[in-house]
């Protein structure tokens, strides 16, 4: 039997998401956006050649980029065929089985939700002594934060298409002066080209995995092409177009401007001053060739990125809580929209609360917003990343193993199968150096919570999924299907079932 021959009829629900208000440039801001290049560039390669002292990241970038694509061949030609904003909870789970399904959308809600408080934590972190020096206004980290989150807060609720045009003057102009400054230190006196940041030796010794989940962090969000094709103008030809040139714009551009600063600082130095600098040694290294004007531009178009990232990712965010509140796996008051943007509500409220949360706990513990909200925050949703790109790999395959329809053998068999083995060892190798890549001791505290973390809601995800198939069959049926839910459409035949199990 086809997978077409059991395709549930049209859902006869009236909440779903805004269709046709995205094009290809749309969403490639939306994913460039979340990927944020001015905030990886200048804030998190700095600060993660502090924490761990590797300089091999622009190869690294280059490398995940590589791998990243060849996963992209099976990933977007299985967008063709399943059409849903929860992404790799909707792939998994007709992939590889519901239960592996919801705990896959756990471990992508807590992913993400951890590099959408991480950037509060940045913003406050950054814009803290530059509004002092700016306007004199002496405000603590988290009434920064706060500032930001109500912007964010606000627009989760806006037109998707509103939060798009946003995006879009953000991201030009964040991209135009990451390429202005990394050329700007190429001309800079001491300049030496450097063989350090691109030297492949590094991404097979000690500290390889830190150094690729580094890489992979700042690709975050290109995955999420698919999270918006239930929102796309001809999806089909949509999501792969912008998939793969925010994968070629990412590369190209991370890899350029990190090979620029390393060089400039002196791949020798450029540890002690990252770690001396922190964000600043990027615009610090330009500020010679470029004067004060165009640094104080780079530090306002920084705090940009950061806010540009936050609606990104609560954008995704928000509709991953749609999809399962739509599907009844969330309470289904997170499946409802705002009437007439078609923005999911509740799902935007929720993650709003918990950005909210976060700030407050973190000012009332006092705790380090830049290491251990940003950079923390940051690399550990980077690595949820990575096993969930790792899992929807293998469910490619199955998925294509039981509809092979409509697809040739390199989508559906070559890529998919080299990509998981590629990606498999990554996620070996960063869960390995997990300490490395958080700058603390193997053992401690962080180094085991992070991954343990992910662990846990993994699990019990698959346990809630099973409880659903026990106690709640409906709604268990239809898991992953997005707007044709069963628990939407009132259900449909046994044999759609058994091929979805």
């Amino acid at each position: 039997m086809s997978y077409s021959d059991t395709k549930p009829a049209e859902s006869r629900v009236s909440d779903t998401l805004a269709r046709d208000r995205l094009g290809v440039a749309a969403v490639v801001f939306f994913v460039m956006s979340a990927a944020a290049p001015l905030t990886v560039v200048a804030g998190v390669v700095p600060t993660g050649l502090a924490v761990t002292g590797l300089t091999g990241i622009a190869g690294a970038f280059l490398a995940v980029a590589v791998v990243l694509a060849i996963f992209s061949v099976g990933y977007v030609a299985m967008a063709r065929h399943i059409s849903n904003a929860g992404a790799f909870y909707a792939y998994v789970s007709q992939g590889l089985g519901r239960p592996l399904g919801v705990g896959a959308s756990w471990v992508a809600l807590l992913a993400y939700n951890m590099f959408q408080v991480a950037s509060y934590g940045g913003f406050g972190a950054i814009a803290e002594p530059l509004f002092a020096d700016w306007f004199g206004v002496n405000a603590p980290w988290w009434v920064l934060g706060l500032a930001a989150w109500a912007l964010v807060a606000v627009l989760g609720v806006r037109d998707v298409a509103v939060n798009g045009r946003v995006l879009a003057t953000l991201l030009v102009a964040e991209i135009l002066l990451t390429v202005v400054f990394a050329v700007a230190e190429i001309t800079t006196d001491g300049f030496t080209a450097s063989s350090a940041p691109l030297d492949p030796s590094t991404l097979t010794g000690a500290g390889a995995g830190a150094l690729l989940v580094m890489a992979i962090t700042g690709f975050v969000g290109f995955e999420q092409s698919v999270v918006f094709s239930e929102e796309s103008r001809d999806p089909r030809r949509t999501v792969s177009r912008a998939t793969y040139i925010a994968i070629a714009l990412i590369a190209v551009l991370y890899a350029f401007a990190s090979w620029a600063m390393i060089s400039a600082a002196g791949a020798d130095k450029v540890v002690d001053r990252a770690t001396a600098e922190g964000p600043e040694l990027f615009f610090n290294l330009a500020a010679g060739p470029l004067g004060d004007t165009a640094l104080h531009l780079g530090h306002a178009l920084f705090l940009t990125s950061l806010i540009a990232a936050m609606i990104s990712f609560h954008n995704i965010i928000s509709r991953y809580m749609f999809s399962l509140g739509r599907e009844g796996v969330l309470p289904r008051v997170f499946g409802k929209t705002v009437p007439g943007t078609g923005a999911p509500k509740n799902g935007s409220l929720a993650q709003s609360a918990v950005g909210l949360a976060v700030i407050v706990v973190y000012a009332v513990m006092g705790w380090d917003p830049l290491v251990q909200l940003f950079f923390w925050g940051g690399t550990g949703g980077g690595l949820g990343v990575l096993l969930l790109v790792t899992l929807t790999a293998f469910a490619v395959i199955g998925f294509f193993a039981r509809h092979p329809e409509g697809e040739d053998v390199l989508h559906r068999v070559i890529a998919p199968v080299i990509g998981a083995i590629l990606l498999l060892v990554m996620s070996y190798l960063a869960i390995d150096n997990i300490a490395t890549l958080l700058g603390v001791e193997p053992g401690s505290t962080p180094a085991l919570v992070v991954p343990l973390s992910f662990a846990v809601l993994f699990v019990a995800g698959i346990l809630w999924a099973l409880y659903l198939r026990a106690a709640r069959p409906q709604i268990y049926t239809g898991i992953g299907l997005g707007a044709r839910s069963a628990a939407n459409s009132g259900g449909f035949s046994a044999a759609l079932n058994e091929e979805t199990r």
